[in-house]
């Protein structure tokens, strides 16, 4: 190398170096085709899990006809999927629920809910039944005060709740919090993996002196730049093939829905946020990696970063899918250190105001100048000290 060369030259040939080494490692090369293969079996089974719909066929003898029609309007208020089907008689629709035909079978006058089952009774039918039950005995309370049973029961039905909102609610879709949390799984696994190669790729040239040779011809601060700018984009490459292909395999498959421009702005705002998510975490790593000279020291050197990367990972995936609008997300997501893992997420799921998304991202932006220069300083005084761990706030003050 030229000890005069251009300060950018050097950031590329190191960047070059590690794009090289990245791309023709095995682990790389497995590790995505892994994901990839994860990523298009899950939406192969999400569509066989799709396609499969849980139905429950219940018979029932003529006097039970007006039993069956409570049924099934209980079924569909509880949001279960009963169908109900007419037998000749009791012994007919026994032998049906013996061959398993029919899960259940209604028998009796009509006047009480009385079931036949093969074995047991599933919990949601019995759930449905008990509701049926509790209808018809209502009614037979009406008719023995004199009243009529179907105009309370239009009554009823016609009763509601008269709700006023402030704002408009914000409809979310099942397949975009799906969505959201495959977005956070990748960009934390990145972060993961990517984020502690960069602080294990800064121990093993310090274990190999290596690091000597290079800084023998550039600065500091390039190799780390070039290190960081090299693991990222090989990273940014995988999470790109990774997020096309998934969608891709989700559009052919059926079980994406959404509109492919929706698709598209997710994987897009993948790709942002694994960038913004790497450079922040990746410049810290890169310092805390240049105060240890073991390999098994890395972890502990890193742990203190990594808290919150798992941190805001765990906050989201606990959080969202139950509960999308929750204001502890919304405020979690625009913290820099908790942004990376937990903004993906909400984008994907949508609903997210303009404002919120730009704000996390402008806070994100502006703290990586000061987290360059604290990791910068940090790998400049400790990089080239073998043996004991160097201690944080004497590499800061060196």
């Amino acid at each position: 190398m030229n000890v005069n060369m251009a300060p950018w030259q050097g950031i590329r040939l190191v960047a070059g170096r590690e794009i090289r080494t990245r791309l023709r490692s095995k682990a790389y090369r497995i590790s995505t085709l892994v994901l990839l293969i994860v990523i298009v079996a899950l939406a192969v089974v999400m569509k066989f899990i799709g396609g499969t719909v849980s139905q429950t066929t219940v018979g029932y003898t003529p006097s039970n006809a007006q039993l069956a029609a409570s049924v099934q309007a209980g079924a569909k208020a509880l949001g279960q999927n009963v169908t109900t089907t007419p037998v000749p008689d009791e012994t007919a629709g026994q032998a049906k629920v013996g061959d398993g035909s029919l899960d259940a079978l209604l028998t009796g006058d009509g006047k009480a809910v009385r079931v036949v089952v093969k074995k047991d009774l599933d919990q949601k039918l019995r759930n449905v039944l008990t509701v049926a039950a509790g209808q018809l005995a209502l009614n037979q309370q009406i008719t023995a005060l004199g009243g009529d049973p179907a105009r309370v029961g239009a009554a009823v039905a016609a009763a509601g709740v008269d709700v006023r909102a402030l704002q408009k609610p914000y409809d979310y879709n099942g397949q975009q919090l799906v969505l959201g949390i495959i977005a956070g799984i990748l960009i934390y696994l990145s972060l993961m993996m990517n984020g502690q190669a960069v602080a294990q790729g800064v121990v093993e040239e310090k274990t190999s002196r290596v690091v000597e040779l290079l800084l023998a011809a550039i600065r500091p601060w390039q190799l780390m730049t070039g290190k960081v700018l090299g693991i990222g984009a090989v990273g940014l490459l995988q999470m790109a093939v990774i997020g096309v292909v998934g969608v891709a395999a989700g559009l052919a498959t059926g079980v994406l829905t959404i509109s492919a421009s929706a698709a598209v702005g997710t994987v897009i705002w993948l790709i942002v946020w694994y960038l913004l998510g790497f450079l922040m975490y990746s410049i810290v790593f890169a310092g805390l990696g240049a105060l240890v000279s073991r390999q098994e020291d890395v972890g502990g050197a890193v742990s203190p970063a990594l808290v919150f990367v798992i941190a805001g990972y765990v906050i989201g995936i606990s959080i969202l899918p139950s509960n999308p609008g929750s204001p502890l997300a919304e405020v979690l997501s625009i913290i820099p250190v908790f942004a990376p893992t937990m903004m993906p997420m909400r984008l994907a799921m949508g609903g997210v105001p303009l404002w919120e998304a730009g704000l996390s991202v402008v806070l994100v932006a502006a703290l990586i100048p000061v987290l360059i220069w604290a990791s910068a300083r940090i790998y400049r005084n400790a990089v080239l000290r073998t043996g004991a761990k160097v201690k944080l706030g004497e590499a800061l003050r060196a």
